[in-house]
Protein backbone atom coordinates (compact mmCIF):
# COMPACT_ATOMS: atom_id res chain seq x y z
CA UNK A 1 0.00 0.00 0.00
CA UNK A 2 1.01 3.49 -0.84
CA UNK A 3 0.33 6.28 0.89
CA UNK A 4 0.19 9.96 0.51
CA UNK A 5 0.39 12.07 3.61
CA UNK A 6 -0.57 15.83 3.46
CA UNK A 7 -0.23 18.62 5.04
CA UNK A 8 -2.19 21.36 3.55
CA UNK A 9 -1.16 25.57 3.03
CA UNK A 10 -1.66 28.23 0.73
CA UNK A 11 1.73 29.19 1.30
CA UNK A 12 3.18 25.49 1.83
CA UNK A 13 1.61 22.27 1.32
CA UNK A 14 3.80 19.39 3.12
CA UNK A 15 3.23 15.89 0.85
CA UNK A 16 5.03 12.56 2.00
CA UNK A 17 5.01 9.45 0.32
CA UNK A 18 5.60 6.37 2.16
CA UNK A 19 4.63 2.45 1.73
CA UNK A 20 3.45 0.18 3.63
CA UNK A 21 5.42 -3.82 3.61
CA UNK A 22 4.68 -6.64 5.79
CA UNK A 23 4.46 -4.37 8.86
CA UNK A 24 6.72 -2.47 7.49
CA UNK A 25 6.24 1.63 6.91
CA UNK A 26 9.66 3.12 4.67
CA UNK A 27 9.56 6.66 2.99
CA UNK A 28 9.51 7.24 -0.90
CA UNK A 29 9.76 10.71 -0.76
CA UNK A 30 8.64 14.06 0.39
CA UNK A 31 8.29 17.75 -0.27
CA UNK A 32 6.62 20.83 0.22
CA UNK A 33 4.43 22.90 -3.10
CA UNK A 34 4.83 26.63 -2.48
CA UNK A 35 3.29 29.63 -4.05
CA UNK A 36 4.10 32.97 -3.82
CA UNK A 37 2.31 35.09 -1.41
CA UNK A 38 2.08 37.72 -4.28
CA UNK A 39 -0.12 35.35 -6.75
CA UNK A 40 -3.67 35.74 -7.37
CA UNK A 41 -6.09 33.06 -4.52
CA UNK A 42 -7.16 31.20 -7.43
CA UNK A 43 -3.66 30.86 -9.15
CA UNK A 44 -2.10 29.42 -5.84
CA UNK A 45 -4.99 26.70 -5.86
CA UNK A 46 -4.35 26.16 -8.82
CA UNK A 47 -0.90 25.42 -8.98
CA UNK A 48 -1.34 23.43 -5.85
CA UNK A 49 -3.55 21.03 -7.49
CA UNK A 50 -1.41 20.51 -10.69
CA UNK A 51 1.53 19.44 -8.59
CA UNK A 52 -0.20 17.32 -6.62
CA UNK A 53 -1.74 15.69 -9.53
CA UNK A 54 1.93 15.30 -10.47
CA UNK A 55 2.78 13.84 -7.21
CA UNK A 56 0.12 11.24 -7.34
CA UNK A 57 0.67 9.84 -11.29
CA UNK A 58 4.25 9.56 -10.57
CA UNK A 59 3.77 8.04 -7.33
CA UNK A 60 0.78 6.21 -7.56
CA UNK A 61 -0.30 5.99 -4.01
CA UNK A 62 -3.99 4.32 -2.81
CA UNK A 63 -4.50 6.24 -0.05
CA UNK A 64 -4.38 9.90 1.14
CA UNK A 65 -4.05 10.69 4.85
CA UNK A 66 -4.82 14.45 5.32
CA UNK A 67 -4.69 16.70 8.23
CA UNK A 68 -7.89 18.14 9.32
CA UNK A 69 -7.99 22.32 9.72
CA UNK A 70 -6.71 23.72 13.10
CA UNK A 71 -9.08 26.68 13.49
CA UNK A 72 -7.05 28.99 16.20
CA UNK A 73 -7.92 32.85 16.03
CA UNK A 74 -6.81 33.89 12.78
CA UNK A 75 -10.71 32.97 10.82
CA UNK A 76 -8.89 34.74 7.63
CA UNK A 77 -6.32 32.57 7.12
CA UNK A 78 -8.28 29.23 8.20
CA UNK A 79 -10.32 29.87 5.27
CA UNK A 80 -7.98 30.21 2.83
CA UNK A 81 -6.31 26.83 4.21
CA UNK A 82 -9.36 25.37 4.08
CA UNK A 83 -9.84 25.95 0.55
CA UNK A 84 -6.38 24.41 -0.40
CA UNK A 85 -7.49 21.46 1.92
CA UNK A 86 -10.41 21.35 -0.40
CA UNK A 87 -8.69 21.38 -3.39
CA UNK A 88 -6.07 18.53 -1.91
CA UNK A 89 -9.72 16.41 -1.34
CA UNK A 90 -11.17 16.59 -4.67
CA UNK A 91 -7.63 16.16 -6.34
CA UNK A 92 -7.31 12.94 -4.37
CA UNK A 93 -11.41 11.73 -4.79
CA UNK A 94 -10.81 12.62 -8.65
CA UNK A 95 -7.90 10.15 -8.90
CA UNK A 96 -9.13 7.52 -6.87
CA UNK A 97 -7.33 7.75 -3.47
CA UNK A 98 -9.21 6.68 -0.59
CA UNK A 99 -9.41 9.74 1.59
CA UNK A 100 -8.75 9.76 5.49
CA UNK A 101 -9.06 12.96 7.64
CA UNK A 102 -7.02 13.24 11.17
CA UNK A 103 -6.95 15.77 13.41
CA UNK A 104 -3.41 17.38 14.52
CA UNK A 105 -4.35 15.53 18.10
CA UNK A 106 -4.93 12.14 16.24
CA UNK A 107 -1.62 12.52 14.42
CA UNK A 108 0.56 13.79 17.73
CA UNK A 109 -0.98 10.63 19.62
CA UNK A 110 -0.31 8.07 16.57
CA UNK A 111 3.32 9.47 16.36
CA UNK A 112 4.52 10.09 19.69
CA UNK A 113 1.84 8.95 22.13
CA UNK A 114 1.05 12.05 23.09
CA UNK A 115 -1.38 14.44 21.29
CA UNK A 116 0.54 17.97 22.72
CA UNK A 117 3.22 16.65 21.11
CA UNK A 118 6.06 19.82 20.10
CA UNK A 119 7.46 19.94 16.44
CA UNK A 120 10.94 18.95 17.29
CA UNK A 121 9.59 15.49 18.92
CA UNK A 122 7.47 15.36 15.96
CA UNK A 123 10.52 15.38 13.87
CA UNK A 124 12.15 13.27 16.19
CA UNK A 125 9.77 10.30 15.68
CA UNK A 126 8.89 10.71 11.71
CA UNK A 127 12.77 10.45 11.35
CA UNK A 128 13.23 7.37 13.69
CA UNK A 129 9.65 5.58 12.51
CA UNK A 130 11.12 6.16 8.85
CA UNK A 131 14.56 5.66 9.02
CA UNK A 132 15.72 8.76 7.96
CA UNK A 133 19.33 10.56 8.00
CA UNK A 134 18.03 13.35 9.03
CA UNK A 135 14.58 15.16 10.32
CA UNK A 136 12.30 16.70 6.94
CA UNK A 137 12.63 20.29 6.50
CA UNK A 138 10.52 22.38 6.34
CA UNK A 139 7.87 20.95 9.09
CA UNK A 140 5.11 20.98 6.86
CA UNK A 141 6.60 17.70 5.58
CA UNK A 142 7.18 16.28 8.81
CA UNK A 143 3.18 17.13 9.10
CA UNK A 144 2.64 15.33 5.93
CA UNK A 145 4.71 12.08 6.45
CA UNK A 146 2.95 12.12 9.92
CA UNK A 147 -0.29 12.06 8.24
CA UNK A 148 1.10 9.29 6.03
CA UNK A 149 2.26 7.43 8.92
CA UNK A 150 -0.82 7.76 11.17
CA UNK A 151 -3.33 7.05 8.35
CA UNK A 152 -1.03 3.36 7.82
CA UNK A 153 -1.03 2.91 11.30
CA UNK A 154 -4.92 3.86 11.96
CA UNK A 155 -6.22 1.55 9.10
CA UNK A 156 -3.97 -1.44 9.59
CA UNK A 157 -2.16 -1.10 6.05
CA UNK A 158 0.98 -2.23 7.68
Amino acid sequence: MVILGIDPGIARTGWGIVSCQLSVVSCQSYGCIETEAGLPLERRLQIIREELVRIIKKHKPQALGIEELFFNTNAKTALIVGQARGVVIVTAAELGLEIFSYTPLQVKTAITGYGRAEKDQMGKMVKMLLNLKEIPKPDDTVDALACAITCAFSHKFV
